[in-house]
């Protein structure tokens, strides 16, 4: 299917499931399939070739299935060689992968199977997995984890003693990412596991700040299933016991920037509590370790420096109600040399600002914005879509075709 036949194809179940009156998560839970799927399919981006997936969306939507898709063959199947398009899209495929033991086989049957050739190549697709969750690439990620996650749990069961610390540093880095691209997708549940697994790889490994970073990842996790009380224990846990170290003026700039995330988390969990003072705080503190380092720095793919303290301070006080505050912020603030996901979290809280000021128009064009950059960010964050909801009930009749469109694709009237 060419990206013109994807695009057709999607638009086609975007008009049935809307002449059904059905939200894309229902669409989802009648198909067996998650809202970000079904999200792919109507933008385009996940095609849908087999006959068996065709004939369940079809059902799923009510529809004969010449009618969901005309051209569709009596039969086909996945031929030999040829790629399966219906292999799950965005994080389904990663959240299968750390669904209970992750290496079974070696447990039942202990082997010897490591190749010091392959550290290379593992430490690239380390790096590359990075590169994806920074870019906010769920699709490419979650197939690239279905294969590098279970080579590095088997890798760190059979490598010898040299090689096993960064065998488990490097599957620590990989469950950190995964952690972190969990919670973007709103699965907090799966970013818990994920953090969990990071933490433990980290300890094996013997990195010490690894297992910090490990900490930092579920507090983003329990914010999100608003655990806050859990949250905040974490954070003051973490930061109680790694601040006293990081007093010296002798600290490493990786520590320090450890130290700097977990305040910014912690002004996080309480401008989310509406402890106003507590955050901003932490958020002062968090600048104060930032001009300790002075420059921008992306120690454990934290990204911490004094603009990404800047950024998060936007986001707080958008959290706590104060869209002025916020702008003021982000006046002559330049995000360009941070990942698209910070990027796109600024132009989206930007939004969210704007929106709270009724500014309507600078609140759409900051939110369409941020969706050219990072457009799963704004298409499945909780925030983004409330901001966009209330635009659409505002707008009401009047609404553009840029915010009815923007809703659409973000299923916000869901």
């Amino acid at each position: 299917m060419t990206s013109e036949g994807r695009r057709a194809f999607g638009a086609r179940v975007a008009e049935l499931r809307r002449q059904r009156d059905l939200t894309q998560n229902e669409l989802a839970a009648a198909i067996g399939r998650t809202a970000s799927w079904v999200s792919q399919v109507e933008r385009g981006i996940q095609p849908v070739n087999r006959l068996d997936v065709l004939r369940l969306l079809a059902d799923g939507l009510g529809v004969p299935l010449y009618v969901l898709q005309p051209e569709a063959p009596e039969a086909v199947g996945p031929s030999a060689g040829a790629e399966d398009d219906t292999a799950p899209n965005d994080l389904d495929q990663a959240r299968l992968v750390i669904s209970g033991h992750p290496a079974l086989d070696v447990i039942l049957e202990p082997r010897e199977d490591f190749r010091t050739d392959a550290v290379a190549e593992l430490r690239e697709e380390v790096e590359r997995v990075w590169a994806l969750t920074h870019g906010d690439q769920f699709a490419d990620l979650s197939r690239t984890l279905g294969v590098l996650l279970p080579r590095l749990e088997r890798a760190a069961r059979t490598a010898p003693d040299a090689f096993q610390p960064e065998m488990y540093r490097l599957l620590a880095r990989t469950y950190q990412a995964l952690a972190a691209a969990f919670v973007r997708q709103d699965e907090a549940d799966a970013a818990w596991l994920a953090a969990d697994r990071a933490i433990r790889s980290a300890e094996l490994a013997g990195d010490r700040l690894g297992v910090f970073v490990g900490v930092f990842r579920l507090i983003h996790a329990f914010v999100r299933l608003q655990r806050l009380d859990q949250a905040e224990h974490a954070a003051a846990a973490a930061l109680n016991t790694l601040a006293r170290h990081a007093e010296a003026e002798s600290t490493a700039p990786e520590e320090l920037s450890v130290v700097g995330s977990l305040h910014l988390a912690l002004a996080l969990v309480h401008a989310r509590a509406g402890e106003r003072a507590v955050a901003r705080e932490q958020l002062d503190k968090a600048r104060a370790v930032a001009a300790r380092i002075g420059a921008e720095r992306n120690d454990f793919n934290l990204e911490f420096g004094p603009t990404n303290v800047e950024v998060q301070a936007v986001a707080t006080a958008v959290d706590l109600g104060d869209a002025g505050e916020a702008l003021d912020i982000a006046e002559g603030l330049d995000a360009t040399g941070l990942s698209a996901e910070r990027q796109a979290r600024l132009l989206m809280d930007l939004g969210r600002a704007h929106v709270q000021r009724r500014q309507f128009g600078d609140a759409l064009e900051h939110l369409l914005r941020a969706e050219t950059i990072a457009p799963d960010l704004v298409r499945s964050h909780i925030a983004a879509r409330g901001a966009i909801r209330e635009l659409m009930l505002m707008a009401g009749r009047s609404a553009s075709p840029e915010l009815r469109g923007l809703a659409e694709r973000s299923d916000a009237m869901g």
